[in-house]
């Protein structure tokens, strides 16, 4: 009875869920969202300084997310370069003081607290009250161009030096005469601070809570409710000049909010712990600094890049095809002379009529114009990235569960068939995409325990062309077209639209590359098959001589990392491998798995002669070994796998770890594929789940990268503000159904742009060879002239 609900379960789910009506929903959400948000800013305001200056909220302890956009927490080097060219004036109390050195720490961390300068960065004569000669500093200062002021009315009664009300509170004992006599002093002042503000920036930090219970007798007076008066003051009084939008005071109230979480933890109810104190230096200086440094994962008080040259060309490329794709459209279909009927549409095996080429280029430039708006445009959300145990293994859970729930009969009970390795990629990319929305990389045992995971990816490489080439022995060029093209298609789109280096997408460079290789040794002299190989074991050397070689030219170039850089830095190959004018991030991924291919042909190589010799038993039910061999190969897997998770978790740092990744991850895959198939029940069953995943696999792990997560990875897309677990669940489901579009789409260009005629497919070749040199000689052309104007 449990079977048959749990049967009937799944059919009610598959009847009325389709992928056809999920794309319908993921395509009206994009729409409802993209207004919802574009109003939003345009009715509420979408000044991202202002959402960084004004409110917030902790993830843990310490870390500060801004409403709406991400903090980049900045290195001394870069607060250095920042302010190299400007004059930094602080004006309040001790506690403003206190933000003061805490400011300079990040710009010098060794700075002590009774220091007076740091660099290029002044410490301003301590102010504490609004007056005459406060107005006559603030215009001295404004004759000095191009200054940034960060200026403190501590508390509200900022006095005559704009400095803080604490001390007018403290003493006049909080009457309601010093609060006007502040309001008087403040309108005084504000011309010259909104003056200033034309040729710099002013921020006024507004007063923060103080903790009641732990001040001292003579700061009693001192309440939050007065503080709250002076604070409404400020905001009533400043920026009064509605006409001049230049000239205004930026007020600084997420350090408020950030106070009353942490403002018990006060030594003496008045100064605030260190950890606040370093959240407001890191927002000012964020404040400061993103609009001329613009950090990629600092999109707080960014303006927008203009449109490169190649992002407006590929805008004309998607709209001539939409264009093109109407009016093909608008014409009716002929009609079939011997029937009298309209032709059917082409089925997915039959060829592509005219009008599907720029069909699938209409509907890809739509999916780009979605990229560009969720990492290029300032129309939704993006959000740091925190990392908690619940955060990753919670949903790895429910991932599991539901792969279990979608358990089926195999068709084919083969070791390795083609629905266990989908179902292998599909939980595979399922684990990765939680590992990096969850920040889990900071934990160095999940950490390790993913790196085997993309070096089970890159030998499911190697397993699966070697296997190819082995038994097809097909080395024509349409094979490798149409391996490279569906590789590569997306991501040399994205490379355009976003304006971001192949490199950027690291797997696919990785994959690519390890291709050719694979190609490279099974097609170079002498082309060896099984077919070749049944006539004489000789030919079993011979590939195995192959192999040898192979794994001593990855040994070679692993030692010789000067000749490794040498080799990828020659123009034009150095455009494929280099980011941010160094290649090294590709020798790092390189030789972090450069055994792992050469690990899945010799384990094809391995399994495929076995297979011939019937040395293995793969009927339904039964195991791949004898009852003791089986016994004995699962207990070394399970002790493996045991062993590997304890190493994982003694790790002390990454870089120790990642040298004898590559020695021993191949034993962790090998252990895996040994328990998931010895069991004759196990390789019978597998999980549509997962192997629906596992085809699109690819995508799934490309797109991420701008509407999943956020600024180039680094953050985290929020669609749905205020609601963390609502909007993970409404941006997956968009992504996965973008994902599974550009999949269908990649296949049906793949149709077109790979011809089987092998003149055609050479013309075509030619051509893209000419536009990618065209290409390549323009963006070098811009490199010099930018270079030469630096």
């Amino acid at each position: 009875m449990a079977f048959l609900a749990y049967s009937l379960g799944k059919r009610e789910i598959n009847q009325y869920f389709s992928i056809k009506n999920a794309k319908l929903l993921s395509v009206a959400a994009v729409i409802l969202l993209t207004l919802f948000h574009t109003v939003s800013r345009y009715y509420g305001g979408g000044d991202t300084c202002e959402w960084l200056l004004s409110s917030g909220r902790y993830l843990g302890e310490t870390v500060w997310q801004p409403y709406g956009c991400m903090m980049h927490k900045y290195k001394n080097t870069e607060a250095k370069t920042c302010l190299a060219d400007k004059r930094v004036a602080f004006v309040g109390d001790s506690r403003i003081r206190q933000l003061f050195y805490s400011y300079i720490q990040i710009i010098d961390a060794a700075q002590s607290a009774d220091g007076r300068k740091v660099g290029l960065v002044p410490l301003s004569d301590c102010l504490l009250f609004l007056n005459n000669s406060l107005k006559e500093r603030l215009i001295s200062w404004r004759k000095v161009k191009r200054s940034t002021f960060i200026q403190q009315t501590w508390g509200v009664f900022i006095r005559a030096h704009i400095a803080t009300c604490y001390w007018s509170i403290k003493l006049h004992g909080g009457s309601s005469e010093a609060l006007q006599q502040y309001r008087a002093n403040l309108t005084a002042i504000s011309l010259p601070l909104e003056q200033l503000a034309e040729d710099g920036e002013v921020y006024w930090v507004l007063q923060d809570p103080v903790h009641e219970e732990g001040l001292s007798d003579n700061r009693k007076m001192i309440t939050n409710e007065q503080l709250e008066l002076y604070n409404k003051v400020v905001l009533s009084t400043l920026n009064s000049n509605k006409k001049n939008s230049k000239a205004r005071v930026r007020f600084l109230g997420a350090l408020r909010q950030a106070a009353m979480e942490a403002i018990a933890q006060s030594a003496d109810g008045l100064h605030l712990p260190e950890s606040t104190r370093n959240v407001a230096a890191m927002v000012l200086m964020n404040a400061v600094c993103n609009k001329v440094l613009r950090p990629t994962d600092g999109s707080c008080c960014q303006s927008l890049p203009a449109p490169s040259l190649l992002q407006k060309l590929m805008a004309c490329v998607f709209l001539g095809s939409a264009l093109v794709f109407l009016v093909l459209h608008s014409r009716p279909t002929p009609p079939d002379v011997e029937s009298g009927e309209e032709k059917k549409p082409a089925t997915a095996a039959s060829p592509l009529n005219h009008k599907a080429p720029f069909q699938a280029l209409s509907k890809m430039g739509l999916i780009m114009v979605y990229f560009y708006l969720c990492d290029r445009a300032n129309v939704f959300m993006k959000e740091q990235k925190f990392y908690t145990h619940s955060t990753f293994f919670i949903p790895l859970i429910y991932m599991f569960v539901l792969g279990i729930f979608y358990s089926e009969n195999s068709k084919e009970t083969k070791l390795l068939n083609r629905e266990q390795t989908d179902e292998w990629k599909g939980w595979m990319q399922l684990v990765i995409l939680i590992y990096h929305i969850s920040g889990a990389s900071v934990f160095i045992p999940v950490y390790m325990h993913v790196r085997v995971l993309v070096a089970a990816y890159l030998f499911q490489t190697g397993y699966g062309h070697f296997s190819f080439f082995w038994l097809k022995g097909d080395f024509g060029l349409y094979r490798v077209c149409q391996v490279l093209f569906r590789l590569n298609f997306l991501v040399v789109v994205l490379c355009l639209v976003m304006d971001r280096p192949y490199q950027f997408y690291y797997f696919v460079p990785l994959v690519t590359f390890w291709f050719v290789v694979i190609y490279a040794t099974m097609a170079m002299w002498p082309q060896i098959r099984q077919k070749k190989a049944n006539g004489s074991g000789m030919w079993h050397v011979g590939i195995l001589g192959k192999l040898l070689g192979l794994l001593l030219f990855i040994c070679f170039f692993a030692y010789s990392q000067g000749l490794f850089e040498n080799i990828f830095s020659v123009w034009p190959i150095s455009k494929l491998f280099e980011l941010n004018g160094s290649i090294h991030e590709w020798w790092f991924r390189w030789k972090l798995d450069r055994f792992a291919i050469i690990h899945g042909m010799l384990f094809a190589f391995v399994y495929l002669v076995l297979q011939k010799c019937q040395g293995l038993s793969e009927e339904k039910g039964e195991p791949l070994f004898s009852t003791r061999i089986s016994n004995i190969l699962l207990l070394i897997s399970v002790v493996s796998f045991m062993t590997y998770s304890i190493w994982a978790s003694s790790c002390k740092n990454k870089t120790e770890c990642n040298e004898l990744h590559p020695y021993i991850s191949g034993l962790q895959i090998l252990a895996f594929i040994l328990i998931r198939n010895i069991p004759g029940y196990s390789r019978s069953l597998y999980s549509s789940f997962f192997a629906w995943f596992g085809k699109i696999s690819l995508e799934l792990f490309i797109c991420q990268y701008h509407i999943w997560l956020a600024a180039d990875t680094k953050g985290i897309l929020v669609l749905i503000p205020g609601n963390p677990s609502l909007n993970i669940i409404i941006s997956t489901f968009i992504f996965v159904c973008v994902a599974h579009e550009i999949s269908v789409i990649t296949n049906d260009l793949a149709q077109v742009a790979i011809p089987k005629d092998g003149g055609a497919l050479l013309r075509r070749l030619l051509v893209a060879g000419v536009f990618t040199l065209g290409l390549l000689l323009v963006s070098r052309s811009a490199e010099g002239i930018q270079g030469g104007g630096h």
